[in-house]
């Protein structure tokens, strides 16, 4: 992780000064998500509720520009105007360059037809298993850290070599037995927390962002 990252890191502190004794995993967070990215993996991220909401924003900065402009490379500028025809300037003019990222909660056919058939708390699971690869990250959100929809996923993430942060309230719950990382932010108030959780993936997605899209600024 670039000096830059770290700066953000110390400036989340500043910022959300409870934010202090998560220090330490919030950093090996940003690393680990540098490390995927760097290595050609992507990043999974579930929740319910109020955390599914968090999990879809976390794509959401990650797969377009965020603050930084992401200009794409000239090899895919070069596809893109050999194949897109008349289109192809229009591509290469408002696409974005990307950091690859899936939510699991998009996917309502499935997720339905798993709590009809199957089992409900098993369709992070399924998804986690037909879509994580080995040198991926899960982010599993869940304030209470003991969703039992979002721990079977980290069994099965484990499972498949897929790493797994967690984002969860203070204490970390069953979550933190089945992740590599957890953040677990220093309240048990629902709401507390996720104004908690907000601040901590912006960084993530920011310390991302900069560490490769950065020179092209």
């Amino acid at each position: 992780m670039k000096n830059a990252g770290k700066k953000m890191i110390k400036e989340l502190i500043d910022r959300y000064n409870a934010l202090a004794v998560c220090e330490n995993e919030i950093t090996a967070a940003a690393e680990m998500l540098v490390d995927c990215y760097k290595n050609g993996g992507k990043v999974l991220t579930l929740g319910n509720g109020g955390s599914a909401a968090d999990a879809l924003h976390i794509v959401g900065e990650l797969m377009k520009c965020f603050v930084l402009d992401r200009r794409l490379d000239k090899d895919i500028c070069e596809k893109l105007v050999e194949f897109g025809g008349e289109d192809g300037e229009l591509l290469v003019n408002n696409l974005e360059a990307p950091l690859p990222a899936i939510s699991l909660l998009n996917e309502t056919s499935l997720e339905t037809a798993y709590a009809n058939d199957v089992a409900p708390e098993l369709g992070f699971a399924q998804q986690v298993l037909g879509l994580g690869n080995s040198g991926d990250v899960l982010i599993a959100i869940s304030t209470s850290g003991n969703s039992k929809n979002a721990i079977l996923a980290a069994k099965v993430a484990k499972a498949k070599g897929v790493k797994v942060i967690s984002m969860t309230g203070e204490g970390g719950g069953k979550l933190r037995a089945v992740s590599d990382i957890t953040i677990a932010v220093p309240d048990t108030e629902t709401y507390r927390i996720q104004e908690f959780h907000l601040p901590v993936y912006h960084t993530l997605c920011l310390i991302l962002e900069e560490e490769f899209f950065g020179d092209l600024k």
